[in-house]
């Protein structure tokens, strides 16, 4: 018989071998707070316009190299629970705004950053917590106040470019000029009369080649692929969509047919070519020049397209094909059959490009009613395309954000400092324990501008002061970092132009706090013992070009 040794009394009685348990300040507070100040550390550095580069290479060896805090976390595959909740809020601020996403990371880590020097002079975690909410409460009073720029005709180019320059600055310094007017024109120019801009109707389509400067807006859409017939050109055409091959239907049940003489196998073959050319003949007299196949298009339906001078255009993909419908106005029909009028889509004109050495086809609609815009990016490596790529997601985002709230905050820090100097005011009225805490969340908003100032190569503690100096001065509420300039000195954002999305402002400073909050309220981490074999990875969203 087994010898039975006993378990040591506690929470290891409760739980099976291998089970891990931390607790009490110094092995769970601690040590959360600690993972997540790397965290942040490592962020920081890609904060900002000049802020340094990340070459991440994920699970499956893919390299990617950018300083978009977004895709950073979403390679990294983080595995701390603390790191995770922050990578959680942050990508709640990516799915509500769709920018600002290092802002979370860099200001929840300054926060438990002063949280652990409170900590250790013996404020309890709950107090923090409270002091935290209060000093959020109240910031999130004063950021109407500070409101300098709005926006309310966003079908004027000039002014939305004012606003977007800088959203598109912090991820390309230097191209921002050249990107913001693609982008500029791409949105003001599908945007509906009624309705809301949809973010999925800016595509973006990137060809290896030339430069960025070759660039491009195209009313329409671009696919990167070849026709299928001979036709390569047409215009003021009417376009039918299937989602089916076009080709012999196969019948649903198996039959046998017997065939008893050499004319009956001819007139068997020739009636299912008859029947196919009947359908394709029906489809071009509606007046249909181009047809798109979700699937094959057939050498024989092939032969009749050309036949009665039809386009064939094949999309393997169903997101495209639902894209292309909407950019058209047609609708997509499942099986080969003849459209009626008000299924049918209409474009301009559909032709075959040449980019370098890269053959497209694309669907360009000049008129009013153009809903889908496509900028096709050129650029000499793959890697240089994607974070272009990002930069105009960032400021598609900030363009569907003012639709919904057009007003403007100062950027370079100006902001920050600001709420940190009317918090720091604020936490003196406060009588109890939690003042340390709200004059704690001041002093962590300072890690923006000296960020900003540290990846420029200048001393951050310098410009914290000298903004300080200018904030404290009754016109002085709207004076930023000078990221421009040789030496550390301040600048009016209004006259520079540089001005932050208040959404992003607003629900940044909501989801750090959050996460700040939850970690901190953690006082044990109990960890089971991990299931044996790999883990299972979870599916990645459902969209065909991820």
């Amino acid at each position: 018989m087994a010898l039975s040794v006993p378990k040591a009394p506690g929470i290891s009685q409760m739980l099976k071998d291998g089970a891990r348990m931390y607790s009490g300040l110094e092995e769970a507070v601690y040590r959360n707070i600690s993972a997540c100040k790397e965290f942040s550390q490592t962020m920081r550095s890609a904060y900002g316009p000049n802020g340094m580069n990340k070459m991440i290479i994920n699970h499956i060896e893919k390299q990617f190299v950018t300083s978009d805090a977004g895709t950073i976390m979403r390679e990294l595959d983080v595995e701390h629970p603390a790191a995770k909740l922050i990578v959680m809020a942050s990508q709640m601020q990516d799915a509500e705004v769709g920018d600002g996403t290092n802002f979370v990371v860099v200001f929840a880590g300054a926060l438990l950053e002063s949280a652990e020097e409170l900590l250790r002079l013996g404020i309890t975690t709950a107090e923090i917590a409270d002091g935290y909410e209060k000093a959020l409460n109240k910031a999130l009073d004063i950021l109407p106040k500070l409101v300098c720029h709005q926006i309310e005709d966003y079908r004027d180019v000039v002014k939305v470019k004012e606003v977007l320059r800088s959203a598109i600055m912090s991820k390309q310094y230097g191209q921002e000029d050249f990107l913001n007017d693609l982008l500029a024109k791409a949105c003001v120019s599908i945007l509906p009369d009624e309705g809301t801009f949809n973010v999925d109707n800016i595509r973006i389509c990137k060809i290896l080649g030339s430069g960025l400067a070759k660039s491009e807006v195209v009313r329409g859409m671009v696919f990167k692929r070849f026709v299928e017939g001979d036709v390569t050109f047409a215009e003021k055409a009417k376009v039918v969509i299937f989602s089916c091959p076009v080709d012999i239907i196969q019948t649903e049940t198996k039959g046998t047919v017997l065939i008893k003489s050499a004319d009956e196998l001819l007139n068997f073959s020739s009636g299912e070519e008859g029947l196919l050319e009947t359908q394709i003949k029906a489809i071009a007299d509606t007046g249909v020049k181009v047809v798109v196949s979700g699937g094959k298009v057939g050498d024989m339906a092939l032969h009749f397209l050309n036949k009665y001078n039809l386009m064939a255009v094949r999309l393997n993909s169903k997101f495209d094909l639902r894209r292309l419908s909407r950019a058209v106005n047609a609708t997509v029909l499942p099986r080969i059959t003849t459209p009626s009028q008000e299924e049918l889509g209409y474009c301009d004109k559909v032709c075959i490009e040449e980019l370098g050495d890269t053959t497209i086809v694309a669907f360009r609609n000049e008129g009013k009613d153009s809903r889908i815009s496509t900028i096709v990016i050129r650029g000499a490596t793959d890697n240089f395309m994607d974070d272009i790529e990002r930069a105009l997601d960032d400021g598609v985002n900030n363009f569907k954000c003012l639709t919904r709230d057009g007003r403007y905050l100062p950027g370079a820090g100006a902001t920050e400092i600001e709420l940190a100097t009317q918090l720091a005011a604020y936490a003196d009225t406060l009588p109890g324990l939690d003042q340390y805490a709200v004059r704690k969340f001041a002093t962590a908003l300072e890690v923006f501008p000296k960020a900003l100032a540290e990846n420029s190569g200048t001393n951050g503690t310098e410009i914290v002061n000298q903004l300080y100096l200018a904030h404290n001065s009754p016109k002085g509420k709207n004076i930023g970092y000078d990221i421009e300039a040789e030496k550390p000195t301040t600048i009016d954002v209004t006259e520079a132009k540089l001005f932050d999305l208040y959404q992003a402002k607003y629900w940044g400073l909501k989801y750090a706090v959050g996460a700040a909050g939850t970690i901190l309220k953690v006082d044990q981490i109990i960890m089971a013992k991990r299931a044996g074999g790999p883990k299972p990875r979870q599916a990645a969203g459902s969209d065909d070009e991820s």
